[in-house]
């Protein structure tokens, strides 16, 4: 035990530390230790950035640091983590601001909305018009855009509904981007309808209603013809065209044809972790390798992805667990199985829900049960 058993809700850890909560509108933070971060006296509160943590008091928020002491009160109406050294806030007015760790205010200036900073700028917009801002206050896109979006990555769009440019920001973050690089660059036409966001070095964008993706010098690595993207994980995301599935490469290259078909969504198909992607075809379930070259035969009735190198699969009515090169790693025994999460699952055995660990050892509500590898064995 790490902690007294005190508290109504907990929270996930995160980074080392967890929200805890006493009851409705006494929440606090706990670190990996159990000892408390800040005591349960908020309504509630986010995770720390920078050094300090958002609070919530009486609808305002304020900021603490790591030793749970109150550095800047709950005055404003809203709050963001910090990034780059400063947080963006809603003044009392209804303006918006940004401030440093201290809660001073930066450039002498408000707006009518802001996004926090990245990558040493940061989205503000005055009048229904927005532009960017550098880390100095100086504007590096000038306030005159009715359409814009996230600046989560060194890519964004900017312009008017259904108009929009790439633009590429330049690290300011970096030491040597502050003299040699240009802070914005227009990179390609004003063509671009909208973006899922940014991955992997690419911007998402769409393109009279068709997706596709532009890298950083505005070419169009993947072609804006598929009627549906993810965004890219491990340099792969899928594509449809129509009812047909498939999956390519961040240079645009076919790494799965289109000829799949649509998947249980509890299982994110087409969508890779641990290097392997669910897919699917004439109602039958497989995984494929980051070439696109499937684990096993299509056998499975149903599937969840991979997770802590294992995934929970469905066979012949039973489910059990394989591993990454499709062999089985717990047999297919199970009413019912969970993915792994944090090192442990959830199996359904004989209608008693148990836990098993990442070596197939019951941990929880066992029933006699030791280590369900041993079940066949």
């Amino acid at each position: 035990m790490l902690t007294p058993n005190i508290y109504k809700y907990v929270d996930r850890f995160h980074n080392g530390y967890c929200r805890v909560f006493l009851d409705d509108g006494q929440c606090g933070l706990i670190d990996r230790s159990g000892s408390v971060v800040v005591p349960c006296i908020y309504d509630g509160m986010e995770y720390p950035s920078e050094g300090r943590i958002a609070v919530f008091s009486h609808s305002h928020v304020g900021y603490c640091n790591l030793d749970g002491v109150e550095v800047i009160p709950p005055i404003y109406l809203q709050g963001a983590g910090f990034s780059d050294g400063c947080a963006a806030v809603q003044l009392a007015d209804g303006c918006c601001a940004f401030i440093d760790t201290l809660g001073q205010m930066l450039f002498d200036r408000t707006f009518d909305n802001v996004r926090p900073f990245h990558n040493g700028h940061a989205l503000v917009c005055d009048e229904g018009r927005w532009g960017l801002i550098a880390r100095d206050g100086s504007v590096a896109m000038p306030i005159v855009h009715t359409a814009i979006t996230e600046n989560t990555g060194r890519l964004f769009l900017a312009g008017s509904l259904n108009h929009m440019a790439v633009y590429k920001v330049a690290d300011l973050t970096q030491p040597h981007s502050r003299s040699t690089a240009q802070p914005l660059t227009c990179i390609t036409d004003s063509i671009y309808a909208g973006t899922l966001g940014y991955s992997e070095g690419l911007l998402s964008v769409v393109r009279n209603g068709r997706f596709g993706f532009v890298d950083t010098t505005g070419r169009e690595v993947v072609p804006c013809i598929y009627d549906e993207t993810g965004l890219f994980q491990q340099g792969r995301t899928l594509v449809r065209i129509g009812d047909r599935y498939g999956i390519v490469d961040t240079a645009g290259r076919i790494i799965l044809p289109l000829e799949y078909d649509p998947a249980p969504s509890r299982g994110n198909p087409y969508t890779y972790n641990d290097s392997r992607a669910l897919i699917a075809k004439n109602g039958k379930l497989t995984y494929v390798d980051l070439d696109g070259r499937p684990i096993l035969p299509f056998a499975l009735d149903d599937a969840y992805q991979f997770s802590d190198g294992l995934a929970a699969v469905k066979m012949n009515g039973a489910w059990g667990y394989i591993d990454t090169t499709g062999n089985i790693f717990m047999p297919f025994v199970f009413d019912r199985a969970a993915p792994y999460q944090y090192g442990r699952a959830e199996v359904v055995y004989n209608g008693h829900v148990s836990k098993v660990d990442l070596k197939g050892r019951c941990v929880k509500n066992c029933n006699g049960i030791i280590a369900w590898r041993e079940i066949n064995e």
